[in-house]
């Protein structure tokens, strides 16, 4: 919320598995009195990851596409990270707890990295992670509807889109209160706790 000088906070996620699906017939056009008409079979063409740093400031992205998600291309992206971060600056990345950000050989990169200040995400909490809020946003906006003939054209279509999300960038803003959030989740556990199960 409130990061030290000189800093920026980053928040970093990958969303895996992302499919280039082509699909069968074209789609149809929303219409008076139905929706829009996809077809439920496709062609399936690959996959790719999408690795994702979010200034939380700018709400600008730095993005990178892998055909994998291991310990080794995260750390490819946290180097790609550092690249397009002005030496002057420390990065705060705020990641989830997924077993490839604890990696050992991770943890001795960032080690040697003193500018790079990691903060995990409580477990079940990636939510709290903004990143996810863009990875949402791509999803709906250029990926879901999508037809793709290929992995490239669909790595393309994710590029195209970041590059577009940067030109309009603007930071994420909380709209709900911490009281809010603490009083839905009072009445959540309350109704929970008075459940008969």
């Amino acid at each position: 919320m409130h990061p030290p000088e000189n800093a920026v906070v980053l928040c970093v996620d990958e969303k895996s598995q992302i499919q280039a699906l082509e699909r069968t017939q074209p789609m149809l056009p929303m219409g008076l009195g139905y929706v829009e008409g996809v077809t439920h079979d496709y062609r399936r063409h690959g996959t790719t990851t999408l690795f994702a740093a979010l200034d939380t400031a700018k709400g600008k992205v730095i993005t990178q596409c892998r055909q994998r998600h291991r310990h080794q291309e995260y750390l490819d992206f946290l180097k790609e990270i550092e690249k397009n971060v002005p030496e002057t600056l420390d990065m705060h990345i705020i990641v989830d707890n997924y077993a490839t950000h604890k990696h050992p050989r991770v943890k001795r990169w960032l080690a040697a990295r003193p500018r790079f200040h990691v903060h995990f995400t409580p477990t079940y909490a990636s939510w709290l992670n903004q990143v996810e809020i863009w990875f949402n946003r791509i999803t709906q906006r250029a990926i879901r509807r999508g037809t793709f003939r290929s992995v490239k054209e669909l790595i393309e279509k994710i590029d195209q889109y970041a590059e577009t999300s940067n030109d309009h960038a603007q930071p994420f803003v909380w709209t709900a209160t911490a009281d809010s959030i603490f009083s839905k989740i009072q009445r959540l556990c309350e109704r929970i706790s008075g459940t008969a199960h």
